[in-house]
């Protein structure tokens, strides 16, 4: 047979956890192969791209989906458990199968799939029979790019506020400011002075100064008004009419209207934007593939 699809993959991955321990990656791609029977052929059949084989795709993929619904919980990379829920899914004697639809039902995979949509694709809707193929490209290519986003996260908390440091350091530099990383290093390292966490150069030659504020907070926690009006001190303090607060966290609908109601310039970063910017101008993430979309150019046919 051929190799199942991702959703096919949910269900005995489900039930290869239900002893509660703790398992590996590489232990559902050997017992979910035999599971399914698959030839030594089919096992090492490989995307077009040819870096990585269709079952380790579609495998990973089965993992993220049910780690967001919370019926796996990851305890580190590569290697998960079953949870609670996990559990009672599996003891619900009218659950045969698992897939996206059954997934829906859970608020966590909701939030997930909502993610997966900007500004400009809220329009597009999950995989359907009626959408073109460059919808479907869309659609798809956002759903990648959030669940990217949500493993950057989990890796700048899992780093030293020090690497956090140097990260908004690589990243400042990258959209243009600081001149260069040495330069916005030494801005970056007068941290601690009044509730400033470091000063960049809006441009090359420094005839603007950039405050910035810093948390590497944990993704659920929430940046509220007072803590923004305490950074809007500091920049009274300095004199300075523009800052920056970034933040793996989320900021509350107060500290964003606060932010807009003041004369001074204050850019709330939080975790999806921090996360995004760095997606952008490609900082700690790399091009895996890359297609290009072409059309007929109806000039060169033109006699």
């Amino acid at each position: 047979m051929a190799v199942p699809g991702y959703q096919e993959f949910m269900y005995p991955f489900l039930q290869h956890l239900e002893d509660g321990k703790e398992h590996t990656l590489q232990e559902l791609y050997v017992s979910l192969a035999s599971h399914f029977h698959l030839s030594e052929e089919e096992i090492a059949e490989k995307l077009p791209s040819g870096k990585q084989t269709l079952l380790v795709n579609r495998i990973g993929w089965t993992r993220t989906y049910l780690s967001k619904a919370g019926l796996i919980k990851v305890v580190r990379r590569a290697v998960f458990t079953i949870t609670d829920e996990g559990l009672r899914v599996l003891e619900d004697p009218h659950v045969t199968k698992i897939d996206r639809k059954f997934l829906m039902k859970y608020k966590s995979f909701i939030e997930f799939m909502s993610r997966t949509s900007d500004e400009s694709t809220k329009h597009i809707a999950p995989p359907n029979d009626t959408q073109t193929p460059l919808e479907l490209i869309d659609y798809n290519f956002n759903v990648l790019k959030t669940e990217l986003q949500e493993v950057i996260l989990e890796k700048i908390l899992d780093c030293s506020p020090a690497f956090f440091e140097r990260l908004i350091v690589d990243l400042i530099v990258a959209m243009g400011y600081g001149g260069s990383v040495n330069d916005a290093g030494k801005a970056i390292g007068k941290s601690g002075d009044e509730g400033i966490d470091g000063i960049i150069k809006e441009d090359v030659l420094g005839l603007e100064m950039i405050y910035l504020q810093a948390k590497r907070w944990k993704t659920d926690s929430t940046v509220s008004r007072p803590d923004i009006q305490g950074f809007v001190g500091s920049l009274v303090g300095k004199k300075a009419s523009k800052g920056i607060f970034m933040t793996t966290a989320k900021f509350s609908k107060e500290a964003r209207m606060y932010a807009e109601s003041i004369d001074k310039r204050v850019i709330l970063i939080d975790g999806k934007e921090l996360t995004n910017l760095m997606f952008i101008y490609n900082v700690g993430v790399s091009i895996e593939e890359m297609y290009t979309i072409k059309k007929i150019d109806l000039d060169f046919f033109d006699e």
